[in-house]
């Protein structure tokens, strides 16, 4: 079942990538008592991803930061060294933080999993506004090719 506005985030592991190496960051750690905007992507380095949907969040850092978010987080299936890679490359390393959801767990839990043939189990394409762990506006693609429902866009309309 695909988690809904007005429930409350599941308890989960991130992994992220700091100077010290790969450390595991808790989703009250990084939700509880906070207004954090989080988008899930079916892949770092894939072409939407990386040219339409993360642009449009880190374009628009300040209007999220005007509008009351205290942070910016993108989750992947994908290992924290990967997403630390894609942070890098993107210039967004220290501006959004990247959320690594290696084995799926948390994106299982929010019921937002898809089978993409060669690239296996990911994350469909989404974006979330949550208010201390609870989640206040959620946008889902039909297509994960797609990211103008879920984009930064649509979100700040929704704040």
């Amino acid at each position: 079942m695909t988690i809904a506005v007005g429930s409350a985030l599941p308890e989960a592991k991130f992994r992220i990538m700091t100077d010290e190496g790969a450390v595991d960051r808790t989703s009250d750690e990084i939700f509880k008592g906070r207004k954090v905007v989080l988008f899930g992507v079916p892949g770092a380095f894939t072409p939407t991803c990386s040219m339409n949907h993360l642009p449009g969040f880190l374009d628009n850092l300040d209007h999220f930061k005007a509008k009351g978010v205290d942070e910016i987080a993108v989750v992947a299936v994908n290992d924290p060294f990967v997403m630390a890679a894609w942070a890098r490359h993107t210039g967004a390393k220290d501006k959004i933080l990247f959320l690594a959801d290696g084995n799926a767990d948390f994106t299982k839990k929010l019921g937002l999993e898809i089978e993409l043939g060669v690239m296996g189990l990911r994350s469909k394409r989404f974006s979330m506004i949550v208010e201390d762990g609870v989640v206040t506006a959620l946008n889902v693609e039909d297509s994960p090719g797609t990211a103008e429902a879920s984009g930064a866009a649509r979100l700040l309309q929704q704040l």
